[in-house]
Formats: structure tokens, C-alpha cells, sequence
């Protein structure tokens, strides 16, 4: 079974970090595809790992992502 996830990449230092707002599981990389490919790999092993249980604790009924233009200054 496949489940479509949220992946949030933001640059931090020399590297950027990625996040899966869904499941506050986040991780890694020296590129964005090397941290979207680090965040794949941790969520699949958060649910071969992960009971029924926590998985359902753990994901929220709906999340919504959008972009906001906001005055600054």
C-alpha cells in the first residue's frame, strides 16, 4: 500500500533538512534529493517498525500546506 506524505526541504548550513509534517519524522542530506530520498527511507522504516496504533496516533485528519503574502515593514 502507498500513502501520499507531505516533505518540507528547507536549507540549513551546508546541507538540507526535510521533514514529514504528517508524522514529525524528519531527516537529512547534502542536496535536496539526497534529503528527500533520507526522509523516504526513515518513514519506511518508521512503518515497518511502527504498530497500527502509533501510526494512527501519530497521523492528524488533514493537513493543509499553503504559501501567505504578508506586508513586511
Amino acid at each position: 500500500m502507498n500513502r501520499q506524505l507531505t516533505a518540507i526541504i528547507e536549507r540549513e548550513g551546508d546541507g538540507y533538512v526535510s521533514l514529514c509534517p504528517e508524522l514529525d519524522i524528519a531527516s537529512q542530506g547534502d542536496s535536496i534529493e539526497s534529503a528527500r530520498e533520507n526522509l523516504r527511507e526513515a518513514l519506511e522504516l518508521f512503518f515497518e517498525c511502527a504498530s497500527p496504533e502509533e501510526v494512527q496516533q501519530r497521523l492528524p485528519g488533514e493537513i493543509y500546506i499553503t504559501q501567505l503574502e504578508v506586508s513586511v515593514g
